[in-house]
């Protein structure tokens, strides 16, 4: 991202460098807020229209693929900017990049198929993680001693 910034030779200032990290280093494919969030903790004064310029000027120029959603949100993906798969939570929102080699032909394969040249393609798959479906169903211990609780409560001990 960086080179392709200093190639076109656009100015990059430390808050445009800051973004650039956030969303190099970013495997949860953040919004344009919590990229804000996370820049402001080192830089204050840097405004949200700052971010969204960047992450706008970013995608325009191939750096970053914007994944855009039904209730008007957009994550964006600043460690791999080409179309690719993604798995996404319906819960808590996370999103993750399954490897799917057999993916890459796919495309190839449809085009081929169908005489389309395919300028882009996504594909998400929705469903709940495993952290949400441990939070939703949580193993169950182990058994309790002694057998059956009694309905008072559980350790009760009998009068002697």
């Amino acid at each position: 991202m960086l080179a392709s910034l200093r190639r076109r030779k656009i100015r990059v200032t430390p808050q445009r460098l800051a973004i650039l990290r956030v969303l190099a280093a970013s495997e949860g494919h953040p919004a344009v807020e919590q990229i804000h969030e996370r820049v402001a903790r080192d830089f204050p004064t840097t405004s949200l229209a700052t971010v969204y310029k960047t992450v706008a000027l970013l995608k325009q120029l191939g750096e970053v693929l914007e994944l855009g959603f039904a209730d008007a949100s957009s994550r964006y993906d600043g460690n791999r900017p080409f179309p690719h798969p993604h798995l996404v939570c319906t819960r808590c929102r996370k999103i993750l990049d399954p490897d799917l080699e057999a993916f890459e032909t796919l495309a190839r394969e449809i085009a081929a198929e169908t005489g389309f040249r395919i300028q882009a393609h996504r594909v998400d798959f929705f469903g709940i993680c495993p952290d949400c479906l441990q939070r939703e169903n949580p193993p169950s211990g182990p058994p309790s001693r002694g057998g059956r609780k009694s309905p008072g409560g559980a350790g009760r001990r009998r009068a002697t």
